[in-house]
């Protein structure tokens, strides 16, 4: 996003013009005259006093994040305000941080293991759920049940690049109900949400698993437990994903960097002009500091 004045540009840092990416772009405030980036790109165009709002997304391959880090740091060290920080960006994608993250700032998350052998460790008790370290859409994502069937996937998954170079998680199932929450939060502020509802015969509720999106107004214990995990990744845009529990309570299970979302998400207002107001907004706060280490 590029300042009509010329006084700061304002960026949106992205590999692809997603229907997200190009829709935050043109609900940006009047007077602001909006551009979507490569890393390489800004690194070129950016300095000091320049945003940017981060929006690399994790590879198909399920190994890592998109191109585009090392610009993502140098362009911080030069002095450009990064919306999404490199080190937010991290937190949020690679799920084992997320899950070191949310244990320190004491929000229920599944427990949460890391396997680098295909093998099921004694004291690792069935039911729970195998996944990649950098995963989406679902993909790679089962139920083990018992001993027997974890062992059979598992030997199935360390087979896959990304299980090479990060190993695996294995996190305690919350018993699935069919249905989860998405919350967007831009700059501490609830900007959109929906309830995905899984297909047919299907646990997981992802979309590109046959799962359906519906407007909902979240509960209050959902808005603050959304509101608290992104304050903990120190995240300006996220999506947040939470499980209800049989109890009635929640249960965060992901955050998402380059969170996807649709107009069904808007609340009271359209949602990509929420998320764009908010975040152009936290463009003139104060930087924060630095997140603290993840041991």
């Amino acid at each position: 996003m590029l300042h009509s004045t010329g006084e700061m540009q304002f960026a949106l840092i992205a590999h692809h013009e997603t229907v997200t990416n190009l829709r935050l772009v043109e609900a940006a405030p009047a007077g602001l005259e909006t551009t979507l980036m490569s890393p390489a790109d800004a690194l070129g165009r950016l300095g000091p006093g320049d945003v940017a709002l981060t929006r690399l997304d994790l590879l198909s391959t399920l190994d890592g994040i998109e191109p585009g880090t090392w610009e993502l740091a140098r362009l911080e060290a030069e002095g450009v305000r990064m919306l999404n920080r490199l080190r937010t960006l991290l937190v949020m994608h690679d799920k084992l941080l997320t899950a070191r993250l949310l244990a320190t700032a004491g929000l229920p998350h599944p427990k949460t293991r890391h396997l680098t052998h295909p093998r099921i460790p004694s004291a690792l008790e069935p039911p729970f759920v195998l996944k990649p370290r950098f995963g989406s859409w679902g993909a790679d994502v089962y139920q083990c049940r018992n001993r027997a069937s974890a062992m059979k996937r598992l030997e199935v998954l360390s087979a896959r690049g990304w299980f090479r170079k990060h190993g695996i998680l294995a996190q305690e199932l919350v018993p699935p109900l069919g249905r989860d929450l998405r919350i967007v939060v831009a700059a501490g502020q609830i900007v959109g949400a929906v309830e995905r509802i899984a297909a047919p015969g299907e646990w997981r509720t992802n979309v590109a698993l046959g799962g359906v999106r519906r407007p909902v107004s979240p509960p209050l214990a959902a808005r603050e437990l959304a509101l608290a995990a992104a304050a903990a990744a120190e995240a300006d845009l996220v999506g947040v994903d939470l499980l209800p529990t049989r109890e009635g309570g929640w249960v965060v299970i992901e955050l998402n960097g380059a969170v996807e979302f649709t107009d069904d998400y808007s609340l009271d207002r359209d949602v990509f002009t929420a998320t764009a107001e908010a975040l152009v907004a936290a463009a003139s706060e104060p930087r924060r500091e630095p997140l603290a280490a993840l041991a």
